[in-house]
């Protein structure tokens, strides 16, 4: 049997939380289920689990978060493994969302991330050991018109989550960003993602048709979250996980594609880029 892990996870009334809070409970796993909401019914989703706790906790309501944290070392004594993986997404062109639309995108997705992490990296430091596991995106390796102020905030997961692996390394506090790309949740589906009030009608052929076919593709995406899930427990259970992982066949493809991309873009440039340094300076990095 593997070693018993406690797992917090974020997010966890419906989706990958859910689906992760399941198999890690099968796995013999103990977890910290958060929702903002209705704890009931999730309890009554997982059968009363008994290495179940659920807690009531906004990603944006550091009190609450504090509270939930404080309760899981309480029953649990501690918290091995953080996923932080509440979040939502916005379907619009960048220039037609309001800064009242991207500020509430990145509360969640970005801050709310980073609440959280704050609030378990003293137990964790404490320990000496931990690893938390930020869901980025596959929008999170490049740009989908429509998606892209969403992207934007798992380029922020990418970046805080590869600062944050240097800084704890230390510690013996691992780090991981994985990069689901699209799976069979609800996310697609009208009710789980927001879309920008304000439409701009020059892009109705790349912004407009995201809006028209997201709906569509809900309920034939190519990932299984079950297998996901899975995934993500063994990762939580791995005594070397990567800073990076792309889950699902799209996800790799659009990491390569990427990667492809800007080198090609630097490779066209690189005499202008290699052109502004003093003649007798040294390598800074």
């Amino acid at each position: 049997m593997k070693n018993q892990k406690v797992l917090f996870v974020t997010g966890a009334a419906k989706g990958f939380g859910f689906e992760i809070a399941k198999a890690a409970l099968e796995a013999g796993d103990k977890v910290v289920a958060t929702v903002r909401s209705k704890p009931e019914v999730l309890a009554a989703a997982l059968n009363k689990h008994a290495n179940l706790l659920i807690v009531v906790m906004d990603v944006n309501n550091e009190d609450q978060i504090k509270e939930a944290v404080s309760e899981s070392i309480l029953v649990f004594g501690k918290i091995d493994v953080l996923v932080n993986n509440a979040g939502f997404g916005i379907i619009s062109a960048i220039e037609e969302a309001t800064d009242l639309e991207v500020k509430r995108q990145y509360e969640t997705n970005v801050f709310g991330l980073l609440n959280v992490t704050r609030a378990i990296l003293p137990y964790m430091r404490k320990e000496r050991s931990g690893h938390i596991i930020n869901f980025s995106s596959v929008f999170g390796f490049d740009a989908i018109p429509g998606w892209a102020l969403y992207g934007s905030t798992k380029f922020a997961v990418e970046g805080l989550s590869k600062g944050l692996a240097a800084e704890l390394a230390p510690f013996g506090i691992k780090v991981t960003a994985v990069e689901p790309g699209i799976f069979r949740t609800e996310f697609l589906s009208a009710e789980s993602y927001v879309v920008s009030e304000n439409v701009i009608d020059d892009y109705k052929e790349t912004t407009g048709l995201v809006r028209t076919r997201a709906s569509e593709l809900h309920g034939s995406q190519p990932g299984d979250p079950k297998k996901l899930a899975k995934v993500i427990v063994d990762l939580a259970h791995s005594e070397n996980p990567p800073v990076q992982l792309p889950i699902g066949k799209d996800s790799v493809n659009m990491f390569y594609q990427s990667v492809e991309k800007t080198k090609k873009d630097i490779e066209q440039w690189i005499d202008v880029s290699s052109s502004t340094d003093f003649s007798d300076a040294k390598a800074a990095l």
